[in-house]
């Protein structure tokens, strides 16, 4: 008698033990950005053990690309939910930023202790280019992808204007661009019918535990009552940390300024991070002085190095910011970076882990196509002209490393422009292309006192 196949068959259940170590997993090896971290959890759970149908898998992808907040890890929260209840949600959206967040204090500190030694300048050298170009591929890719019409291409182009020349801050763009979405949605809805969506599932890879006709499990059921209550257990979070800064360093203190500034962040980043970025640097470079330009380069270079969501610079500013504020006293820089850099963090991800668990059991009882597409295409477009102003400020910076008043450094733009090349012309990945030019700085800091001697070098 011939045994069933196995593709046809449902695959046994999972504990929360076995998927715990899935998890941790996935937190070491989420490299890639949003998309790659969404390719590697579709393989993954969609195609290979089949923990959840693609249809389940794209309708709470929709749902995640609706909220602010990194979506790979918020979708990650979310499966970790639905298949093992809350602690189940907790422990896949912890695991999916804490060896990223591990890294990254590693690596500030390193970059802080020992970033004038000259080899890892050198190093330095050669990324900060690499980064300039890959956040104009973003807009690319962004642009590419959102900006269908030219009523959405005139939003992008209006929030270029409105951050690069007057200076807006970027929450006030969001707010217009999601208003005028709003008002475009019931005029012209033709004009904003590209949203958030990753259409509909097109191909079946067996049973799944989590299937397309799985009755919704009794704790995804919404409920006002369980809403109700992690809404209090949010604000009970956020509160009793807010409130203990509050209490222990004052309202004006780093640490409850860290805290209260990238809660807001939190709810503004729509888009991905590069999205925010310039909200970051508005808030952490320009009125709070937490770090230079140039160090905000050289954090956003780490976190494209390191795996989880790219919005974990944030922990680098953190930690940066502790250090030069020395809240503890100049005695423990070390302590207070690494202190910040966790309630930064704190505070970056405690909205993401509440939208998931608070409003995945009403997106799982509404199995419909999700709406208020119209003012989310609206800021995903001016998200493009935000972060093609980012691609600006970068390039001044590295392009012009004295002002536009000194000289322009050819090197640095003979690397940015190979960067720009490898990325858009042979589809190179973001760690080959930040390893290459890396060492390509790294190559030209040995060099340089050679070809100076040589009159080859100007």
């Amino acid at each position: 008698m011939n045994k069933p196949d196995s593709s046809q068959m449902p695959p046994p259940s999972i504990t929360l033990g076995q998927a715990f170590w899935y998890w941790l997993k996935l937190g070491f090896i989420s490299f890639g950005g949003p998309a790659g971290q969404i390719a590697i959890m579709h393989q993954d759970l969609v195609e290979k053990k089949r923990w959840i149908s693609e249809k389940r898998f794209l309708h709470a992808l929709n749902y995640c690309m609706l909220l602010p907040g990194p979506e790979a890890q918020q979708l990650a929260t979310y499966i970790g939910w639905l298949m093992h209840r809350t602690w189940g949600g907790v422990i896949a959206g912890l695991l999916f930023i804490l060896p990223s967040l591990f890294l990254l204090i590693l690596l500030s500190w390193i970059y802080l202790a020992y970033g004038h030694v000259p080899a890892i300048a050198g190093v330095l050298y050669g990324i900060k280019p690499a980064v300039t170009a890959i956040v104009l591929f973003a807009a690319h890719r962004i642009g590419s992808r959102a900006l269908k019409n030219g009523v959405l291409w005139t939003l992008a182009a209006l929030a270029f204007l409105a951050i690069f020349a007057l200076h807006a801050p970027f929450p006030l763009i969001v707010l217009i661009a999601a208003c005028l979405g709003a008002i475009g949605g019931r005029i012209a809805p033709d004009k904003f019918a590209v949203g958030g969506g990753h259409g509909a599932a097109k191909q079946s890879y067996g049973p799944a535990l989590i299937d397309d006709d799985t009755p919704i499990p009794e704790h995804a059921l919404f409920r006002w009552a369980h809403l109700l209550k992690l809404a209090a257990a949010g604000l009970i979070l956020w509160g009793g940390v807010m409130g203990f800064l509050c209490e222990q360093y004052g309202w004006n203190g780093a640490l409850t300024q860290m805290g209260w500034f990238f809660t807001k962040a939190a709810l503004l980043t729509f888009g991905g991070a590069y999205a925010v970025l310039p909200y970051v640097y508005q808030g952490a470079v320009e009125h709070y002085h937490w770090l230079s330009a140039t160090q905000m380069i050289d954090g956003l270079a780490l976190g494209e190095t390191t795996p989880g969501p790219l919005i974990m610079i944030v922990t680098f500013v953190g930690f940066l910011g502790g250090w030069s504020q020395l809240p503890f006293g100049p005695e423990a820089a070390l302590m207070a970076g690494v202190v910040a850099a966790v309630i930064v963090t704190y505070f970056t991800f405690l909205p993401s882990f509440l939208f998931i668990l608070a409003g995945g059991p009403l997106v799982e009882s509404t199995h419909g196509n999700l709406k208020f597409t119209a003012p989310l295409s609206a800021i995903t477009a001016a998200v493009v002209g935000v972060i093609l102003n980012l691609a600006v400020f970068f390039a001044w910076h590295v392009f012009w490393p004295q002002g536009f008043a000194g000289h322009f450094d050819g090197i640095a733009a003979l690397i940015g422009a190979c960067a720009l090349m490898a990325l858009f012309r042979y589809k190179a990945g973001v760690i080959p292309v930040i390893a290459v030019c890396g060492a390509a700085g790294l190559l030209f800091l040995f060099l340089k006192p050679w070809l100076v001697q040589y009159g080859v070098f100007l």
